[in-house]
């Protein structure tokens, strides 16, 4: 399928606009980057600029365009010209070309020269995860996720204290007592040990027992001085009879790709710097790994 530059001028759109939300200084002006902008020159005459964008500063509108050429060569000296014979005739206008690969000499003097800055906008290569010194930076990374599960209750029998039940209560301490309830709406009063805890909260405490690392467990409790509360219902405790099961833990192994998150990049040439733009919105800037202090 021919290449016709559109996918590559829309890919550099993206970078751009990426950046310019990431400004302090544009961030409340909502500044739209366009492509494929039609402008009037002082002629009359359309001119067509792949990608164009203008904000105000100052009572002043700053009017910027990209010249986008997705090829697999440097650009010449010829493409600069062109593109310096574009907006000579539209007044303010600050001009840019982007490209993949680079620049003859001869096309780097001839903006330089004309206030053209030159950018190579790309797509991430293994330079962008090294340091300038060199050193490898992290691009992958793995984990292994161990989950573990709180105990599960089965079964919850609770000894209350039948003196204190008739002394205090009507109820008939020979009967059952229901006492009905999600796990986080019964609590345990632990006076003599100064803890109280409701029994989800028991299930993250219980532990293996016999030596067993996972399966069903039967424990009991006795206590010196606790209390049983429940929805304003609140019973004397002696103790209390339980079984549980523990899980084996998830063994989770988890990949992070950081490339991934690596939407593109853009060189400054003339600045020997560069911005790394991240899909969450980081722009990451640092020297070019060529270009030296200065």
């Amino acid at each position: 399928m021919k290449n016709t530059g559109k996918e590559y001028e829309h890919f550099v759109a993206e970078l751009q606009q990426a950046i310019l939300n990431a400004e302090d200084l544009t961030t409340q002006k909502n500044i739209k980057v366009e492509v494929n902008k039609k402008i009037v020159d002082n002629n009359g005459v359309e001119r067509q600029f792949d990608i164009y964008w203008e904000y105000e500063l100052g009572g002043l509108t700053y009017k910027t365009i990209i010249e986008c050429k997705d090829y697999n060569s440097d650009i010449s000296i010829e493409k600069i010209d062109a593109l310096i014979g574009k907006i000579r005739d539209i007044p303010d206008l600050k001009g840019v070309f982007a490209t993949k690969k680079g620049y003859q000499s001869g096309a780097q003097n001839k903006a330089e020269k004309n206030r053209i800055d030159l950018l190579i906008v790309r797509e991430q290569n293994d330079s962008d995860w090294t340091d300038k010194d060199g050193t490898p930076l992290i691009k992958r990374m793995g984990i292994n996720l161990l989950v573990c599960s709180p105990a599960r209750i089965h079964k919850f029998e609770p000894f209350v204290n039948g003196a204190w039940l008739r002394a205090n209560t009507t109820v008939d301490p020979t009967k059952p007592i229901q006492l009905n309830g999600f796990h986080n709406e019964i609590f345990i009063d632990d006076i003599g040990r100064g803890e109280k805890y409701s029994l989800h909260e028991l299930a993250d405490k219980l532990s293996p027992l016999d030596n067993k690392k996972f399966g069903v467990f039967h424990k009991e409790e006795k206590f010196t001085d606790a209390f049983i509360d429940h929805k304003g219902t609140r019973l004397k405790l002696d103790g209390y009879k339980i079984e549980y099961s523990l899980s084996e833990p998830i063994n989770k192994p988890i990949e992070i790709d950081f490339s991934k998150e690596l939407i593109g990049v853009i060189e400054y040439l003339q600045k020997g710097t560069k911005k790394s733009i991240f899909r969450n919105g980081i722009i990451k800037s640092t020297e070019r790994p060529e270009a030296g202090p200065g």
